[in-house]
């Protein structure tokens, strides 16, 4: 397991769940929600200055057949920016299919309604990404997800 902090994103329309986990990658926390726009990218760029991760967990939505649609692509092209804005910051997008369905469930099951979720909804859907992506690294050892950029051909993921 590697050692060191990330962050995960749940990037959505309006807002942008964000989660951390410890350095050593074994507990995941909700850190906030941002709201998506023209200063998200900005505010990213001061959590990523704040808590100096080993790398950026994106959420890719992809639907339950496992295929990209409309929705994966803006992703991916969020993935774009936030390189742009983050050079050296390694990004993977990883699957996050459920993750919403997961914290909406876990918060009712704490007995918050479905009208009280909205405000942390995004930031539990960011931290059930981040400990799937946390579990994934512990038991195969290797990192979830896909790096973004993916390496230039003939170049390995350590290379870059």
């Amino acid at each position: 397991m590697r050692r060191g902090v990330r962050l995960a994103l749940d990037w959505g329309k309006a807002r942008i769940g964000v989660a951390a986990s410890d350095p050593d990658g074994i507990l995941a926390h909700p850190v906030t929600t941002v709201p998506a726009g023209a200063e998200a990218i900005a505010r990213i760029r001061d959590l990523v200055a704040e808590y100096e991760p080993l790398e950026l967990v994106l959420g890719l939505p992809r639907n339950l057949a496992g295929a990209e649609g409309p929705a994966a692509l803006a992703v991916r092209d969020v993935a774009t920016e936030l390189a742009a804005a983050l050079p050296g910051v390694p990004i993977r997008l990883v699957d996050e299919r459920l993750t919403t369905v997961t914290a909406s469930r876990q918060l009712s099951g704490a007995g918050r309604s479905t009208r009280r979720q909205r405000p942390v909804i995004d930031q539990a859907a960011a931290v059930a990404l981040l400990e799937q992506t946390l579990h994934h690294e512990r038991t195969t050892g290797r990192p979830a997800g896909e790096l973004f950029p993916a390496p230039a051909e003939g170049r390995t993921p350590a290379d870059e």
